[in-house]
């Protein structure tokens, strides 16, 4: 078989080109949506809807465990919707992209606005959290996916998102009218970013028609849950960083409460959420050298583990500010690799499945919506039960003080449920079976199917003009 020629050949070289910095670049800058809403929900939305909502704290249960557990539904839906999407002329992924972000914007606004009907409150913040959740799904599952299809050259490179951890919410101690309005203007400066992100990505990144795709068996959504759990190293992954993700959303789900009532941080909570948050982000630059170098399982165990011994330290130790901060320090590390290493590893499964399954295409947001799933479905669990078990405790809405009931049922949510999930998560990952040696082999033999399919297709392509 001859290699192509001509125009073929110089197309065939432009479509392996290399990522430039600039579209590295924007497709970074558009997982700033995701982590900018996920954070601010994650770390304020239950003591917004106890303390400036003033719900009942079953009803807030209720509305975060069905918002999450909805939203986790969505997510493989959304992934095979987005698997069978035809190709347009802005990509298949992007429109996705488009078309939700100004209807996701909308529903995050709303769910920082107090209805002023007293009765429809918890209507209210149910409809537009399930709404914004599944919009925001609409973005991120295709977004995910992006990994697979801007370029269709194999790079070396570890899947890379840029995480802006940098806007926080206002201080409890205000005023219940000041602390509405300046919810609505930190979620309204939050939308802006967003709609600025999206339009960034957009401009910026350009997603590459696969030919081989013309060849790609369409499969039913059965059939793709079928294939997806049943390839070994990805039920691995996810089952492992499952127990992991859901340790740090229930510290993140009850840290702002435990903060100011069990270590009565009122006036320095905020500080101390935006040290978490930089350091989080300043640490990735590290981590992603540090997993090029050693390795991504090593990766994940060293910066996991790191938090541990400052988490079990902060529910040790009476109350003190110093000893707060180190914790966030050090917490804002493994938090940047929980939700980096995830996203990273999952092309290295993609991978390992298409060498075993190369007649199958189609199917690369399956993989990455049912992680998503997985997570959402199992963190909604953990906040709703969080949540119900500070209504059974006897938490008291806007409340200066809470009893010791409390006080005690909040250091078990952040501190020895989350370590024993975190060991748990750990020992899974152990039996994960692609190390460093086996991804380069992966990449490898991609690359090398790759190139022959680009031959087939220039060749077939030059008989038929012949």
């Amino acid at each position: 078989m001859k290699p192509p020629s001509g125009r073929n050949a110089v197309r065939t070289k432009e479509r392996r080109k290399p990522l430039s910095v600039c579209s590295k670049l924007c497709y970074a800058v558009g997982g700033a949506p995701y982590q900018i809403t996920g954070s601010a929900l994650g770390f304020f939305l239950q003591i917004y809807l106890l303390d400036v909502a003033q719900l009942d704290p079953f009803y807030a249960s209720i509305i975060l465990f069905v918002g999450r557990a909805w939203d986790a539904v969505t997510d493989p839906c959304v992934g095979f919707l987005v698997s069978r999407t035809k190709w347009t002329r802005f990509g298949r992924m992007m429109p996705w992209v488009l078309l939700s972000t100004p209807f996701a914007v909308t529903c995050y606004f709303l769910i920082w606005y107090v209805p002023a009907v007293e009765q429809g409150k918890v209507l209210w913040y149910l409809v537009f959290y399930c709404l914004f959740q599944s919009l925001q799904t609409c973005f991120h599952v295709p977004y995910s996916s992006f990994t697979m299809f801007i370029s269709l050259y194999i790079s070396t490179l570890p899947y890379k998102k840029l995480t802006y951890h940098f806007l926080t919410y206002p201080n409890v101690t205000r005023s219940l009218d000041d602390t509405k309005e300046a919810y609505m203007i930190a979620s309204g400066v939050i939308c802006a970013i967003y709609v600025l992100c999206a339009t960034i990505l957009f401009v910026g990144v350009k997603e590459q028609k696969d030919i081989s795709q013309k060849k790609a068996k369409p499969i039913t959504f059965c059939q793709g849950l079928r294939l997806v759990m049943g390839h070994g190293p990805y039920v691995k992954l996810v089952l492992g960083f499952l127990f992991i993700s859901l340790a740090f959303m229930l510290m993140e789900g009850n840290f702002a409460l435990f903060l100011t009532y069990a270590l009565d941080h009122r006036e320095d909570f905020q500080n101390i959420l935006l040290v978490i948050m930089l350091s989080g982000t300043i640490s990735i630059p590290f981590w992603q050298w540090f997993l090029t170098r050693f390795g991504k399982k090593t990766a994940v165990y060293l910066g996991i583990t790191w938090a541990v011994p400052f988490m079990i330290l902060m529910v040790c130790i009476k109350s003190n500010l110093v000893i707060s901060y180190m914790v966030s320090v050090a917490t804002g590390a493994s938090v940047a690799v929980a939700f980096l290493l995830p996203w990273s590893m999952l092309p290295d499964v993609v991978d390992d499945f298409k060498l075993k399954n190369p007649d199958i295409r189609g199917y690369e947001a399956i993989f990455f919506s049912f992680y998503v799933f997985f997570t959402k479905f199992a963190s909604g669990v953990s906040l709703g039960i969080s949540t119900l078990s500070l209504d059974f405790a006897g938490y008291v809405s806007r409340g200066c003080y809470q009893p010791e009931s409390v006080i005690l049922t909040l250091k078990v949510l952040v501190s020895p449920v989350p370590v024993a999930l975190i060991a748990i998560g750990l020992l899974i990952l152990k039996t994960y079976p692609i190390d460093e040696e086996k991804r380069k082999s992966n990449r490898k033999l991609l690359q090398e199917l790759l190139d022959t399919e680009d031959s087939e297709s220039e060749t077939t392509a030059l008989g038929s003009v012949v």
